[in-house]
């Protein structure tokens, strides 16, 4: 079993902070708190099937990449937009 701080596990496993903190708190990881230095610190205790079972619970982002030429047209739309919002700004201050 091994002990890993809240900020280790979460760069082991490729999360973040907040989706950790989650999973202690749904008891979904063991944890344990120690005191060091006068501070509480919160370690979890990882074994290799409870380190399986949590990776099968993580999503993966898949999200395809748009082309080059979807991102430019979508960047030319919201480029307008702002113009146009910042037209009708400089109206309302004149």
């Amino acid at each position: 079993m091994e002990k890993l701080t809240i900020k280790a596990y979460a760069k082991r496993h490729k999360i973040s902070i907040f989706n950790v903190m989650k999973m202690v708190r749904e008891g979904s990881v063991q944890s344990e708190t120690a005191v060091e230095e006068g501070k509480e610190v919160l370690y979890i205790l990882e074994d290799k099937a409870q380190e399986q079972s949590v990776q099968s619970k993580i999503t993966k982002y898949t999200q395809t990449p748009m082309s080059l030429e979807k991102e430019i047209e979508e960047l030319k739309r919201e480029v307008a937009e702002l113009r146009k919002e910042v037209e009708a700004l400089k109206k309302l201050h004149q």
